[in-house]
């Protein structure tokens, strides 16, 4: 069955979400096609529109789409309220629901997969976009003990602390620069990549934002950038003897959060992550 359940974005070939998320529907025996839909900007509201139908299911949100549909669903949860982005959209008695599973997925991989349990930890999180918020945002509901925000640019990162900072966790932001990490990456526990240094394809490919020798061997990387899968980051955490997570879990993981609200099932991880392994 076709138009029940896909990922909306433009462009949208470079996905990967059809991959696995066909794998598991099919491991389910669901016979719907987990499709692409190219949607343009300006045919966002036809597109939504579309999934006012009893058959449709969810649908999940790429760019450049994540605040633009906000305003054409009926409701959105707690998470994408905080976050201020939607990457699903479910069918829930009719009503088109919007979620966030980017922060909830984000830290499912790092306590599932690696084994890394962000309570009571000191965090390090690069970049003030977006993404940044989702981290950020999982990381508090995960009861960290403190935030350090590094961005380019310092004054997005003061309004982001300003925005998200909570009674029991409080954000820190400092300025990008070399003697401003000296003084913090190398005691934190973890230090997460949020940023489009080292993206394939993106501004800076060969850049990452931090040096191995501010990185103690006892922290944990991640770099949510998962082209290419061993990004200018993570090869840092190599050189300085780290353990580190890449954000192909995120991705896996943020989807296995959006089919299980959307089907009401418990998703086959390791299915998913097979099809993903294959690529």
């Amino acid at each position: 069955m076709r138009n029940n359940i896909g990922v909306i974005g433009h462009p949208i070939n470079h996905s990967l979400s059809p991959v696995f998320q066909q794998a598991a529907l099919d491991y389910l025996d669901n016979k719907n096609i987990f499709e692409k839909w190219d949607v343009h900007p300006e045919k966002l509201e036809e597109k939504i529109n579309s999934f006012r139908k009893e058959s449709f299911i969810a649908s999940c949100v790429t760019l450049p789409h994540k605040q633009n549909v906000i305003a054409l669903i009926d409701d959105v949860s707690d998470s994408a309220k905080a976050i201020g982005a939607v990457n699903w959209i479910y069918n829930k008695n009719n009503k088109l629901l919007g979620d966030n599973t980017d922060s909830s997925g984000f830290i499912r991989s790092l306590t599932e997969k690696y084994k890394f349990l962000p309570k009571d930890k000191t965090a390090l999180v690069f970049g003030a976009g977006g993404a940044s918020r989702a981290i950020i945002y999982g990381l508090i509901k995960s009861r960290v003990k403190k935030i350090i925000l590094c961005n380019r640019n310092y004054d997005k990162a003061h309004i982001v602390s300003r925005e998200l900072s909570t009674s029991k966790v409080k954000i820190e932001p400092i300025l990008y620069n070399r003697d401003s990490l000296a003084n913090y990456a190398p005691y934190t526990d973890i230090i997460i990549n949020t940023t489009s240094l080292g993206m394939a394809g993106g501004p800076a490919p060969m850049t990452s934002p931090i040096t191995s020798e501010l990185i103690s061997s006892k922290t944990f990387g991640y770099d949510i950038v998962y082209s290419p899968l061993i990004t200018p980051f993570i090869k840092e955490f190599e050189k300085s003897g780290a353990e580190y997570g890449t954000g192909l879990s995120m991705l896996l993981y943020q989807g296995v959060e959006g089919l299980e609200k959307a089907l009401n099932i418990k998703a086959p991880i390791n299915v998913m992550q097979k099809a993903l392994d294959a690529l």
